[in-house]
């Protein structure tokens, strides 16, 4: 029995670790976007520069995907905004699930919704900043707008996170029990 007891605080632990890495996430989100809501026109021209590739290399066989409208470069700024406020809503939620689920013995739920806003996170960083923003508008090549290093960093720790929270044992239970099949 003492060992059955070990591999559950093994599994409490992890527990606990989902639970704080997962609402350092949803801190560092909300943090984000009460950043982007309280200076606005930081990162608006931000994402205007970008999506205007006016400071990369002005190569003509790319300028053609330049969005020069500020009305467009506004709404994909809102845009970006709004997922990241989704994003922080959905982790803070996840955050409080781990922890009433950690007392409850079940953690399911929390998993799953921490995963919905961890991949959220990663799809914003790695397919917007990323894919889109770094490579389609050549952010890359930006001295004063370069926002890849960045996006690296957010996609990696959001993907950490995720890791652990997907670890046997992450779920409360004991590893035998996380690895045994059902019955």
């Amino acid at each position: 029995m003492k060992e059955r007891g070990e591999i559950l605080t093994a599994g409490t632990g992890l527990t606990s670790a989902a639970a704080v890495l997962t609402g350092t996430v949803a801190l560092y989100v909300a943090l984000v976007v009460l950043g982007n809501i309280t200076d606005f026109g930081t990162n608006q021209q931000y994402v205007r520069h970008v999506l205007a590739m006016d400071t990369t290399f002005h190569d003509p066989d790319l300028m053609w995907r330049a969005i020069t409208s500020h009305t467009v470069q506004d709404a994909a700024y809102v845009a970006i905004i709004a997922w990241e406020l989704v994003a922080a809503v959905v982790l803070v939620t996840a955050t409080v699930l781990w922890v009433v689920g950690a007392r409850r013995g079940s953690v399911d739920r929390a998993r799953r919704v921490a995963t919905a806003g961890l991949l959220m996170v990663m799809v914003l960083f790695g397919a917007g900043f990323l894919a889109i923003g770094g490579e389609w508008f050549s952010m890359w090549q930006s001295k004063q707008w370069n926002g890849v290093e960045a996006a690296v960093r957010n996609f990696t720790v959001a993907g950490i996170v995720l890791l652990v929270i997907h670890l046997p044992g992450a779920a409360g239970r004991p590893r035998e029990a996380a690895e045994a099949p059902p019955a």
